[in-house]
């Protein structure tokens, strides 16, 4: 990610998100998506991503990449400025991506879930860390129901510091954009009752929930100790919802179900993207993140993923149950300064009154069902917006 220049406090302490006169800085994006291959004909996930992923990387080279189990997929965009030039590489990369998977006899379909089940459990794919993985946690590695798919957020920042700083502040609003994201009613061929079962099945992952509060030195300390113990292989094993990118100069937001309708990705992104803004361009009034308990934010997380953003929701700084779209109506105003910066405010409140108009992809895919009777037929409606982006 291209890291942005920063202002100055006294005493030479830098300033996240302004330049050297004062102006807010606009920091970049980028999004990894994560699609499911599924058969032509049984609609039921398959091991095909080699061959798939050999055939998109002529064109698309590292940006398409294999994933843990063998019927997935995932594309990674360059860091965007823009929401044009983000939205422009998505439909890119999932338009390669869909081409090299219609070759191989598959469609390629976001959703968090698999809709129609695979006729047999998925091998992982064959690479030494993924063997270790399956031998480490064997329990959590059916190869049916835990294949889930998610979209992750990358947010630019100059470290470490940055980046936990921007996941401190922004836990209270990440149940929020989960719901806004809710593309997994469907599992093991059923209903699941749920918007997004992917957040329930990943949720028995280690550490794949809400951060705590850190610093820069008790992350390192809590990162050492879950792998010195065993609970984690590696640091890579990090899947709470805001952490530290490994490998990338970034903050890696990873709260939303793979979604179909590009509308709905580039619209977290945005709003991601403006709400870190927003903050970064507040630092130096030195707010302290509101000290809200995990079990608070699971607790959200749970109702966000039980009836995405038209039911109720639990607000995780009041513990009060309100209805979901007030958090929604807060979440926007909360980064709306971001937004104005980027260019982003007009853009991010037409995706959402199209998201309101159209539903989340969870009631999209139930519509489909209803409409059709048939689990294939929501695959299909899945198959035809991810590729017709």
């Amino acid at each position: 990610m291209v890291v942005t220049e920063q202002g100055v406090l006294p005493g030479g302490v830098p300033v996240p998100g302004r330049d050297a006169v004062g102006r807010a800085v606009v920091p970049t994006l980028g999004v990894e998506e994560e699609f499911l291959l599924v058969d032509r004909l049984t609609r039921a996930p398959v091991p095909r991503a080699g061959p798939v992923i050999e055939a998109a990387s002529h064109s698309l080279g590292d940006l398409v990449q294999e994933e843990f189990y063998r019927c997935m997929v995932e594309v990674c965009t360059r860091p965007a400025s823009t929401a044009t030039d983000v939205r422009s590489q998505l439909a890119l990369l999932r338009a390669t991506a869909a081409e090299a998977a219609r070759a191989s006899g598959s469609l390629l379909v976001a959703s968090g879930t698999a809709v129609v089940p695979p006729d047999a459990p998925i091998p992982v794919t064959d690479t030494s860390r993924y063997r270790r993985m399956a031998r480490q946690f064997g329990a959590l590695v059916d190869g049916n129901l835990g294949i889930v798919c998610g979209c992750h957020v990358h947010i630019g920042t100059a470290d470490r510091a940055q980046a936990l700083f921007l996941a401190n502040h922004t836990r209270l609003w990440l149940p929020v954009l989960q719901a806004l994201t809710a593309n997994s009613p469907f599992a093991g061929g059923v209903d699941t009752g749920f918007a997004s079962w992917r957040c329930v099945e990943f949720g028995r992952w280690p550490t794949a929930e809400p951060a705590p509060l850190l610093d820069s030195a008790s992350y390192e300390e809590s990162a050492a100790a879950l792998v010195a113990s065993g609970i984690l292989m590696d640091r890579r094993m990090i899947y709470w919802f805001a952490r530290p990118s490994e490998h990338q100069p970034t903050v890696e937001f990873r709260v939303a179900d793979t979604n179909a309708d590009l509308d709905t990705t580039v619209l977290v992104a945005l709003l991601l993207r403006g709400l870190c803004a927003t903050l970064l361009a507040q630092a130096e009034e030195r707010r302290p993140p509101p000290d809200v308990s995990v079990q608070r934010l699971r607790d959200a997380h749970r109702y966000a993923a039980q009836y995405g953003p038209t039911g109720l929701a639990l607000d995780p700084l009041t513990g009060e149950h309100v209805p979901a779209r007030s958090l929604i109506t807060a979440l926007v105003a909360a980064a709306t300064p971001g937004l104005r910066a980027a260019g982003d405010e007009a853009e991010v409140h037409r995706l959402l009154g199209a998201l309101r108009r159209k539903g989340t992809g969870a009631a999209r895919q139930r519509a489909a069902l209803d409409r059709s009777g048939s689990l294939r037929a929501v695959v299909d409606h899945l198959a035809d917006l991810t590729s017709c982006a």
